[in-house]
């Protein structure tokens, strides 16, 4: 644990995003994609998808068995910069309801101990969301 408080926010944009991309781009190569087409879905360089592989990147969260099921489903449904967005928040929504943000959240800020996701509303999905 960190001396820090950190916002749930902070805590997806610093650690729980990374390591989903890092998930997503694992399983689309090992479906086939190419990492040129992975790096441009993800909006990242071809190096990130290198740095995926050898976990030099985005290796700090360890998601739970249910957790990564979700991520091979959704990688199965990722074809273009849409699907990933659309699997991208699917996932992190997951993320929230199961309260595996909260244990997150403990790995890497100091959360109060009176912290209760229902409380502080970092269980809840947004409603609502992008028009494209």
């Amino acid at each position: 644990m960190v001396n820090k408080l950190l916002l749930p926010q902070e805590i997806e944009t610093f650690y729980v995003i990374p390591t989903l991309r890092r998930y997503l781009a694992l399983n689309l190569l090992q479906q086939g994609m190419s990492q040129k087409t992975i790096a441009l879905i993800l909006g990242v360089q071809s190096a990130a998808i290198s740095q995926y592989r050898s976990t030099k990147r985005g290796h700090k969260v360890e998601f739970d068995a249910r957790i990564l099921d979700e991520i091979k489903a959704s990688a199965s449904r990722i074809t273009n910069h849409f699907t990933y967005l659309q699997e991208t928040q699917r996932l992190l929504a997951v993320i929230r309801q199961t309260n595996t943000l909260c244990h997150i959240h403990k790995q890497f800020s100091s959360v109060p101990n009176d912290c209760i996701p229902e409380r502080i509303g970092c269980d809840r999905v947004a409603k609502g969301g992008c028009v494209w």
